[in-house]
C-alpha cells in the first residue's frame, strides 16, 4: 500500500501549493491512502468547513489536526460534521470529534488513521501512550495498516512514541513544530518514523507567522496579532510504502518542494 502524508497546511499559501502539487504526487507514487494535517488551513489557525472540503476534493481520506484546531469558534461543528476530520484521540472523551478512523480502500483492504497529541510543553490532556495502546486494541482484527500522526512539541516525547509503537503500527510521523527533521527512517520492527514532517506553508516566516510580529512577541514578552506570512511556500510530506498483510513499512521518503538549499 502506498501512503502519502502531507504536513501541516498553513493558510491559503499552503493550501494553494498543496492543491497544485498533490495530484502529481498521487500519480507518481500510485497513492492508495492520502492523509493531510489541516489544523492550520484557515488563516493559519484551525480549519473551516470550506477548507476541509477543498482538502477532501484533492482525494484525502482523512484530515488530522492538533491543538490549534480549537482556535476557531466553529471547531466543534466542523469536527462533529465529518468523521474523517480527526482531533487528537487523547482529549477527554466528552470533546467533540473522534480521534481515529478506519477507511475502506476497496481491493487494498482497510487502513486506520490515528491522531494523538503530546503533553510535554502542551495542554495536560490524557496520556497519549495509554490512548495509543487502547486504540490498537480496538483496531486489532480490522487492519494491519495503521498510520499515526503524533502532534507533539517535545522531540523526546515523539521519539519515545515511535519506539513504543515500533512493530505495532505502520508509521508514526510527528507534526506540530512546523520544522522538518532529518531523521526519517524505518525502525527495527518495521514502523516508519520521523520526528516532524514539517509544514506545508510559507517558510519566510516564524512557523508560518510573519517574522516581524513573531520577533515583537519575543522582544516584548507581550501578545501581538498573529499575521500569516506568504512567501517562500513549500510542501512537506512523507511517502510510506507498506505491506498490506503485515502492516510493516518497506520504504519511506521525505518530500520537500521546492527543496531547501
Amino acid at each position: 500500500m502506498n501512503i502519502l502524508f502531507v504536513g501541516d497546511i498553513v493558510g491559503s499559501p499552503g493550501l494553494e501549493l498543496a492543491s497544485a502539487l498533490i495530484p502529481g504526487y498521487l500519480k507518481k507514487y500510485g497513492v492508495d491512502l492520502l492523509i493531510v494535517n489541516g489544523e492550520n488551513a484557515t488563516g493559519g489557525k484551525g480549519i473551516s468547513e470550506e477548507h476541509a472540503r477543498a482538502i477532501f476534493a484533492l482525494g484525502a481520506h482523512a484530515i488530522t489536526t492538533g491543538n490549534h484546531v480549537w482556535d476557531r469558534w466553529d471547531s466543534k461543528k466542523v469536527l462533529s460534521g465529518d468523521r474523517r476530520i480527526l482531533r487528537p484521540l487523547n482529549y477527554p472523551r466528552e470533546t467533540a470529534g473522534n480521534g481515529f478512523i478506519i477507511v475502506d480502500l476497496g481491493n487494498k483492504g482497510k487502513a486506520a488513521i490515528v491522531n494523538l497529541q503530546g503533553r510535554v510543553f502542551m495542554q495536560p490532556i490524557d496520556d497519549p501512550f495509554r490512548s495509543a495502546d487502547w486504540v490498537l486494541s480496538e483496531i486489532q482484527g480490522e487492519t494491519k495498516i495503521i498510520f499515526v500522526d503524533f502532534h507533539a512539541d517535545a522531540t523526546a516525547e515523539k521519539m519515545a512514541m515511535g519506539w513504543h509503537l515500533d512493530g505495532k503500527v505502520t508509521a508514526v510521523i510527528g507534526t506540530h513544530t512546523h520544522t522538518p527533521t532529518a531523521d526519517g527512517r524505518i525502525l527495527p520492527r518495521g514502523s516508519a518514523y520521523m520526528t516532524d514532517v514539517g509544514m506545508t506553508g510559507p517558510y519566510d516566516s516564524v512557523l508560518g507567522m510573519r517574522k516581524e510580529q513573531a520577533i515583537k512577541r519575543l522582544l516584548t514578552g507581550t501578545p501581538h496579532k498573529y499575521e500569516l506570512a506568504s512567501h517562500d511556500v513549500r510542501l512537506c510530506a512523507v511517502y510510506v510504502q507498506a505491506e498490506i498483510e503485515t502492516g510493516r513499512a518497506r520504504a519511506m521518503e521525505h518530500l520537500v518542494y521546492p527543496p531547501f538549499g
